[in-house]
């Protein structure tokens, strides 16, 4: 067991029986419990598995690569609609917890088999992404906005696509382009933080206040 894990644990104001519940389920499953991304991480060699997640409505159990997996209990939801790898399963009761226990150890023994399988999420490209109206315009006004996007990672084009693509209105997406044009021209992603690192990442830990 983790030391920061009990200590998170132990001052959850909400779902705190719940979370215990998986790790006790996710500790039988012999993974290796781990501290990232704020929250209780499980891991086989070295590979993330599984994260344990509290929200205002639900608590969660996370697979990394839960696209991967058969599902055949129909039990996987995305957590959002473009996520592309992970998948969740939400509960807001330790009796659903516990009557879903067999099916929860089917998935994460799977998860594991992935792993050692080395198998990939095959990602969407970011050609697959349209480039908001707004954000062309802003390419045809700044060459120079333009090129620093294109000079960004695959992962850090589709982040900023997706952001600038999810309002409904053109003012917001104008907007947030304005915002985000200078960290794009430093070459820098939607989730990167101060330090030079990903937000998202467990070797930032969020100790300092964050660029967003």
């Amino acid at each position: 067991m983790n030391s920061k894990v009990d200590d998170f644990l132990g001052k959850a104001k909400k779902w705190r029986p719940e979370m215990e519940e998986l790790r006790r389920i996710i500790l039988d499953c012999q993974l290796q419990e781990e501290w990232k991304w704020r929250g209780p991480c499980y891991t086989f060699q070295e590979s993330n598995i599984v994260i344990i997640g509290a929200l205002k409505d639900c608590c969660n159990l996370s697979f990394f690569k839960g696209a991967l997996l058969k599902d055949p209990n129909n039990i996987l939801a995305k957590p959002g609609e473009n996520t592309q790898s992970a998948r969740v399963v939400r509960f807001t009761s330790v009796r659903e917890i516990v009557e879903l226990e067999p099916v929860l150890k089917a998935y994460i023994y799977e998860a594991a088999e992935v792993e050692e399988a080395g198998l990939k999420v095959a990602y969407k490209p970011v050609d697959a992404f349209a480039v908001p109206e707004e954000l062309q315009n802003s390419f045809d006004k700044n060459s120079a906005l333009k090129t620093a996007f294109e000079a960004l990672t695959p992962g850090r084009q589709k982040g900023y696509l997706l952001y600038f693509s999810a309002p409904k209105q053109s003012k917001t997406k104008e907007a947030r382009i304005e915002k985000y044009a200078q960290r794009i021209l430093d070459g820098k992603g939607f989730h990167d933080c101060v330090c030079g690192l990903s937000k998202k990442m467990p070797t930032c830990d969020g100790s300092h206040k964050h660029i967003s």
